[in-house]
């Protein structure tokens, strides 16, 4: 069984800054469905994702605007029907790149340098996970706790980007909203379970560090696709961002 050890300095420790630093590192920045991306795992891994066309751009870290500045370029809707969903409809499993498949490359990038890969360099097997939702620092000492107990979480679950644009994009496009890094985050399986499908308005993070940034990821992935939010899920995001008002919408430019 995992362990879970005592995190009282979660809050400044903030998980997501492993994703940011590998953001900087690649100058990870996209525009639109069609921009490409590299994102570096750990110190010297580079994963190109498979669905990406163009070379990013340098800086982002500075240049990444504010996620409250790119919330007003998100569209407001009612959500549609959920007739229709499944998520075959975006993806059947995880695509594969030189052998690795992409969920131990997020478990890589999240685990950060406590990864243990195992003899195929590819499946994390050992480490220590600073979980974003609950702000519990769990260890982990054999693969088959990782497989039970952490799952990869899509930020914006895929049956809300259905209900809200999706399914009325490209099945091309609604791959790359599936496999995108930026959309992607390990998270502990009860966290992700009782998550669901929920959008802001429904459910937050308990591990309210952690609340601005999952927000400002949220508003990216919806920005980066040209999703839009209901009315509440807009409010409720602009409540979280209140207390953040600083806070940067990393992998988008406006």
């Amino acid at each position: 069984m995992a362990k879970v050890l005592n995190l009282s300095k979660y809050k400044k420790r903030r998980v997501i800054w492993i994703l940011v630093t590998s953001l900087v590192a690649t100058g990870l920045v996209a525009i639109n469905p069609a921009a490409r991306e590299k994102v570096y795992l750990g110190k010297a891994t580079e994963v190109v994702a498979e669905n990406r066309q163009s070379e990013p751009e340098q800086g982002q870290s500075d240049t990444a605007p504010l996620a409250r500045e790119v919330l007003e370029k998100v569209e407001v809707k009612n959500r549609a029907p959920k007739t229709g969903y499944s998520r075959k409809e975006f993806y059947d499993t995880w695509p594969n790149k030189d052998g690795c498949n992409l969920r131990q490359r997020i478990l890589k990038r999240d685990f950060g340098e406590t990864a243990v890969l195992g003899k195929d360099n590819c499946t994390v097997v050992s480490g220590r996970f600073y979980e974003p939702y609950t702000g519990t620092e769990m260890e982990f000492k054999e693969k088959s706790e990782i497989s039970k107990g952490i799952q990869i979480d899509h930020i914006v679950a895929l049956s809300d980007a259905w209900q809200k644009g999706a399914q009325y994009k490209p099945k091309e496009v609604r791959f790359q909203i599936a496999t995108d890094p930026l959309n992607l985050i390990a998270a502990e399986a009860a966290a992700n379970q009782q998550k669901s499908d929920g959008d802001a308005a429904t459910w937050l993070p308990k591990n309210r560090s952690f609340r601005c940034q999952y927000v400002a990821r949220q508003i990216a992935v919806k920005f980066k696709y040209a999703l839009f939010v209901t009315p509440a899920e807009k409010e409720a995001m602009k409540t979280v961002l209140s207390h953040c008002p600083e806070e940067k919408a990393m992998g988008v430019s406006l």
